[in-house]
């Protein structure tokens, strides 16, 4: 479930998936040859995505077969990285790349001493080509070990640009206008927002985001640590101006029960469905592939996003998630695989996937001209040029026990602050509670 709300498009929009019946799934071998340099090498690389992801990475991993002679073997783990890695690596039979989906997985990989760290040159790529937060957010200790080849950006709002014509409302640009434009929109006959409810891990990046402008990301990191408890100030402010749009029944498609009732695809259906009762859905960049792919809409034209506003006298927020290339210790191609990762570090490889859709990139060296379309590429924009402000999903770096668990930690507290936001400090508390347990654990 972790997994679902950072950066897999996939597992958002296509609900007949099973990552279950594609774990462990082996992928197409590309085909190598000839006199370059890696010719006779198989690297085997192992990731969470399946379905168009895995279908898109295969081109990256075809270029560089095409450009060192290596082939390549790529293995769906689904959402259980970890435990698939870890019975490979006991069974003798460990690959040589895993793509890592949580900051809290690379650095467990790490504490059991199986990654190797990045090259010289791998390392060059990333002090020239990525903000700095990037190369913290693939280090262990001040090691270097992940190197970060596709990004989601979690601090988008979608609407449907007929529905804010219709109220004749203009995007927002802080949370207070985006609430008193909700309730506008929300006079003009369809709710403001549709929240996914049912799916805590939304609840969890609308918190991050307000949290993120409103406290600053000195705080957020602190929090995101358990350096400071969640009982601190900081977190009930937050609550409470997350309150305001919770306790609105108008604002929400359906009332807070409506929400709780709403999963992710559905929040996104009530915007852009055939039927649509809502103008807004807050979730990350994948929020268009569901809008395409599900029902017809055109990026751009019926479909449209606008930056999560900034909070009170805080900049505007991003969040983001991420996939970091690191290459195993006990991996039988070493040297080819560190290869793999420095071409990874380059643009060209990224440009690769951002041709064909689904991808982001936090290389900021990649043309911006390389993404198929427009809004993609506002994206990408807003990702690069927030710079070393980006923040990595807090939920995504918090033991899975408190971040990351359906119906216990903070996704069952924020749900329950949804049904009932009038007391910020009891709920700031009971997650203090949650969050003491599993961080100890």
């Amino acid at each position: 479930m972790m997994r679902r709300r950072t950066t897999l498009l996939t597992s958002c929009i296509a609900l007949t998936l099973s990552l279950g019946a594609t774990a462990c799934g082996g992928g197409d071998v590309s085909a190598g040859g000839g006199d370059k340099p890696l010719s006779g090498q198989t690297i085997n690389v192992a990731g969470v995505w399946s379905g168009s992801e895995q279908k898109n990475f295969q081109k990256v991993l075809d270029a560089f077969t095409e450009k060192t002679g290596a082939k390549t073997q790529f293995t769906s783990t689904g959402d259980n990285v970890s435990t698939v890695v870890g019975s490979k690596i006991e069974g003798g039979n460990a690959p040589d790349v895993v793509m890592v989906p949580q900051v809290g997985v690379l650095q467990q990989f790490a504490k059991e001493g199986w990654l190797k760290p990045l090259s010289k040159t791998a390392q060059k790529s990333v002090d020239g080509n990525y903000a700095s937060v990037w190369k913290n957010y693939g280090s262990v200790d001040g090691t270097l070990y992940g190197l970060y080849f596709k990004a989601a950006h979690k601090s988008t709002v979608w609407y449907s640009p007929d529905a804010l014509d219709e109220a004749g409302v203009k995007t927002p640009t802080t949370y207070d206008a985006m609430l008193k434009a909700g309730q506008t929109v929300s006079e003009s006959g369809l709710a403001a927002f549709s929240v996914a409810g049912q799916d805590g891990w939304t609840l969890t990046d609308w918190f991050e985001n307000v949290y993120l402008s409103q406290a600053g990301p000195e705080k957020y990191d602190a929090l995101a640590a358990h350096k400071i408890k969640w009982t601190d100030p900081s977190v009930v402010e937050a609550l409470t101006t997350l309150g305001k749009l919770f306790k609105d029944k108008e604002l929400i498609a359906g009332g807070q029960k409506g929400a709780l009732n709403t999963d992710f695809p559905g929040s996104v259906e009530k915007v852009f469905g055939p039927e649509p009762t809502a103008g807004m859905v807050y979730e990350g960049d994948f929020v268009a592939g569901v809008a395409k792919d599900q029902f017809g809409k055109k990026i751009g034209e019926d479909a449209d996003f606008f930056p999560f506003p900034a909070v009170g006298t805080g900049k505007a927020p991003v969040v983001s998630g991420g996939d970091a290339a690191v290459v195993l210790k006990d991996g039988k191609s070493q040297k080819a695989a560190m290869e793999f990762l420095e071409y990874l570090a380059t643009p060209k490889a990224s440009a690769v996937w951002a041709e064909v859709g689904g991808f982001l990139s936090p290389n900021k060296k990649l043309d911006l001209a390389s993404y198929g379309d427009d809004i993609t590429r506002e994206t990408a924009k807003s990702l690069v040029d927030a710079g070393d402000s980006v923040r990595f999903d807090m939920s995504d770096q918090a033991p899975a026990a408190f971040g990351g668990t359906k119906g216990a930690g903070e996704w069952k507290l924020l749900q329950d602050f949804l049904r009932d936001p009038s007391d910020p400090k009891g709920t700031a508390a009971a997650l203090e509670q949650a969050a003491a347990k599993a961080y100890k654990g």
